[in-house]
Formats: structure tokens, C-alpha cells, sequence
């Protein structure tokens, strides 16, 4: 896995994901003690407010931001983002009222929901091999899962000699070195120099383009079910974790970074393994089984809620925790490779943009239904009525994506004249011009081939 940093540029940005990732979790630390200051005994109400702020910015956003940002160079596009970024920062320190967190978090939210997005589609522009670009994917899961470990810990260890207020400039501090990465490396001559677009779509269509794509691609609505899946399992392990640790098994307050740190073993462990499992299997036939798998460890959740807690039920928590990691990170991971096979290479900025925003929105579905329904009917209903969602979005996404699923489709043009250069290699069909390629929905490709048909 460790073979694709001998990439320069790649090696770079890498290294200024992680920085930014380091600074990010230094930054949720600080912000709870942050909320804690102001509101009190509220705080968990101002940091629920605050996250349901930033799924809302990245689900409405993203796609917008990226239709403005569509024909700018990459570089300072990220950069950019990366100073906003550590602006926002610098100011949370001095923040005295509530709505002022909650305008920072819009403003710090807004700008990763442009930084990531084009990031995404940068990465598979400096790594044309599959292979390389999967190793990439992985790394970048490997990351986070990590960053979930080393940043509490870190940020604890800074606590006992700074106040919490220095944890920002930690923050501050990792943006800017991001910054100075990204403006440093080397990038490709299209994302460096994007081709002017004066005749291209109105903004409206831009915003949408990638949306459209989503919506017309078979394997892209699937891995949007199975983004749903993920976001039941993972909503019950981040929102309910301390309420299973602390009152259902009534353990102490140390073993909740224990269960946290089970789901990230767990996803690191998938991580690890992916490369070498994708060279072997198909994208569909690791996802599809993951999403099941973690409906099922749902519905086995609510069961084993309901039966009276021995010394199986810490154990077996610790497992289903690594499990749906695990889970997590296998239908997560290969997200980038059916993005990029899915999209035209100018389209990848509106696609990943799309990807980002829409699995956001299935985070903002679960995440309150997961809490609501744990507070108010109890954790065997919460961990049932996520499972009925993981196991309909599970079946869902089953059916969607076809199977075989080809990269070469044969189609029939009936709206391009023989003279068009797209039809050079194609031969008359009926009332139209039939050929073969690998297949993306574009300008000319609206809709997917349904009895060899395209437009």
C-alpha cells in the first residue's frame, strides 16, 4: 500500500490530508470544551446543532460551491480553502455567544465542503492506474481511522499543558501546513490550468450535473443505498456508544474510547486488506455483502439489547463494533473507483462534489434517528429501526446495480449526424448510429443504454 507515496505530488497531499486531519480532530476536542463554556449544562445541545449545521453545509453546498469553482485552478481552489479554513480557527477562541460558534462552523464547514470535493477528483488525475488509485483510497481510510485514534489522545496530552483554547491554534497550525503542501506540489496541466468554458451549462446545470449523473448512473444510485446502509450502522456506533457503554452495560467512562477504538480497528483492518481483496474480487461483490452484513448486525443488536446483560455482552459489543467497521470500510473505501469509472474526466469535480453532498444527506437522516429514537423509545427500537433502513437500503442497492456491470456499452446515437467526430468509429442502425465505448453519462450520453439505446 505504502509503495504509491514514492509519488511525489501524491506523497504530498497525502501528507497534508493527515496534517488537516490531525487538526480537525484537535478542533472537535476543543469545540466541546468550547460549548461546554458557553452553554453549560446544554453543551450537548449546542454541539448537536453544530453537527447537524455542518451535515446541512455539506448537503447543500457542495454541489453549488463546485459549479462556482468549476473552471478554477485546483491549486488555488485548495489552498484558498485551507486559509478559510485556518482563519475560522484562529477565531473560535474568542467567541463569547452561542450563534457565534454556529456561524464559524457554517463558515469552516463551507470551506471543507470545498476543499474535499475537489481534492477527491485531484487524486485520480496524478494516479491513472487502477491499482495505484486504489492503494491511494485505501491510504486515505487508513488516515482517518487513525485520525479518530491519535487525535484525542494527542489532544488529552496537550491538555495537560496548555487550556484548550491552544488545541485551535493546533488547528490553525495544520491548515496552514496543508497549505503550504498543496501550494508546493506539482499538479496536472488540467487541474492546474483548467480550459476556459464560455459556452459550457448555466450555473443551475452545473450545480445539478453531478446529481444528474448520480441519479442516471445504475451503479451510482447503488452505492448511494449503500452509503444509506453505512450511515444506520455507523449513526448507532457514534451516537449511541456511551449511552450502550455507560447505562445499558453500566461500565465506566474509559471504555467508550474502547468501543470507539473497536470500530476503527475494525475499519483499519478492512482497509489494510482492501488492495489486495479488489485485485481478486469485483467492487460489487465486496460492497453488496458488507451492506448486508450490516443490516444483520443491526437487527442482531436489537436483539441482544433485549436480553439481560452477562459477561458475553462487552465482548460481543467490542466484536460488533470491529464488525461494522469493518462493513464501513469495505463499501466505503472503493467509493472513489466507481466514481471515477463513472465519470468524464471534466466531470469528476461535479461528480465526487455530488458524492459528498448526497452521502452527507444520508448522515443527517440516520444520525437523528438513531439519537431520537435511542432517547425516546430506547436502544432495541433505535437498533431495529436502523436495521429495517440498512437492510432496505442493502436490497435496494442489490437490485440497482446491474450485474454483469461493463465499462463498454454498445448504444445507439439518434440525435448526432453521421458528420459528428464522437461518431468516427460507428455504423448505422435503423435511425440511428450504433457503437461501443466506455460509457459515462455526458452531453452526449444522457441516459443510460437501455436496449442499446442512448439518446
Amino acid at each position: 500500500m505504502l509503495s504509491v507515496l514514492q509519488h511525489r505530488t501524491y506523497r504530498r497531499l497525502f501528507t497534508a490530508q493527515v496534517i488537516a486531519l490531525v487538526g480537525t480532530g484537535l478542533a472537535t476536542v476543543a469545540l466541546s470544551l468550547l460549548a461546554y463554556d458557553i452553554a453549560g449544562p446544554g453543551a450537548g445541545s449546542v454541539l448537536g446543532t453544530a453537527l447537524a449545521i455542518k451535515m446541512v453545509a455539506y448537503l447543500g453546498l457542495a454541489p453549488v460551491i463546485s459549479a462556482l469553482a468549476h473552471r478554477l485552478p485546483t491549486r488555488p481552489l485548495l489552498v484558498g480553502a485551507d486559509l478559510v479554513r485556518a482563519a475560522v480557527a484562529c477565531g473560535l477562541p474568542f467567541v463569547t455567544e452561542v450563534w457565534q460558534v454556529y456561524a464559524l462552523i457554517f463558515a469552516l464547514q463551507a470551506a471543507s465542503a470545498t476543499f474535499t470535493p475537489a481534492f477527491q477528483s485531484l487524486i485520480p488525475q496524478l494516479l491513472p492506474e487502477e491499482e495505484d488509485y486504489t492503494r491511494a483510497l485505501s491510504l486515505s481510510r487508513l488516515a482517518y481511522d487513525l485520525e479518530m485514534l491519535f487525535s484525542p489522545a494527542l489532544a488529552a496530552a496537550l491538555l495537560s499543558w496548555v487550556t484548550y483554547n491552544w488545541l485551535f491554534a493546533g488547528t490553525a497550525a495544520g491548515f496552514l501546513a496543508s497549505a503550504v503542501l498543496v501550494a508546493s506540489a506539482v499538479f496536472p496541466a488540467a487541474a492546474a490550468n483548467p480550459a476556459p468554458d464560455r459556452n459550457g451549462p448555466g450555473f443551475t446545470a452545473r450545480a445539478t450535473r453531478g446529481t444528474r449523473l448520480f441519479t442516471a448512473t445504475p451503479r451510482l444510485r447503488a452505492l448511494l443505498a449503500l452509503t444509506l446502509a453505512v450511515a444506520a450502522g455507523g449513526a448507532m456506533v457514534m451516537v449511541n456508544t456511551i449511552v450502550y457503554v455507560r447505562d445499558h452495560l453500566h461500565r465506566t467512562t474509559s471504555d467508550v474510547p474502547l468501543a470507539l477504538g473497536a470500530y476503527g480497528a475494525g475499519s483499519i483492518g478492512a482497509a489494510l486488506l482492501l488492495p489486495r481483496l479488489l485485485r481478486r474480487a469485483r467492487d460489487r461483490t465486496l460492497m453488496l455483502p458488507a451492506a448486508l452484513v450490516s443490516a444483520g448486525l443491526l437487527l442482531a443488536l436489537a436483539a441482544a439489547t433485549r436480553a439481560t446483560p452477562g459477561s458475553w455482552t462487552w465482548p460481543a459489543l467490542l466484536a460488533a463494533w470491529a464488525a461494522f467497521g469493518a462493513t464501513e470500510s469495505l463499501i466505503m473505501t472503493p467509493t472513489g473507483r466507481l466514481v471515477r469509472r463513472s465519470a468524464a474526466p471534466g466531470d469528476l469535480n461535479a461528480a465526487f462534489a455530488a458524492q459528498f453532498s448526497l452521502s452527507h444527506g444520508c448522515w443527517l437522516l440516520t444520525y437523528p434517528l438513531a439519537g431520537w429514537l435511542g432517547a425516546e423509545a430506547g436502544l432495541p427500537t433505535a437498533a431495529l429501526a436502523l436495521g429495517v433502513v440498512a437492510l432496505a437500503a442493502a436490497t435496494a442497492a442489490w437490485h440497482l446495480w446491474p450485474d454483469p456491470d461493463p465499462s463498454n456499452l454498445p448504444h445507439v446515437h439518434t440525435a448526432l449526424t453521421h458528420e459528428h467526430p464522437h461518431l468516427a468509429d460507428a455504423h448505422r442502425a435503423g435511425d440511428g448510429w450504433h457503437h461501443v465505448h466506455d460509457f459515462v453519462i455526458d452531453d452526449l450520453h444522457r441516459r443510460w443504454p437501455a436496449r442499446a439505446t442512448a439518446d
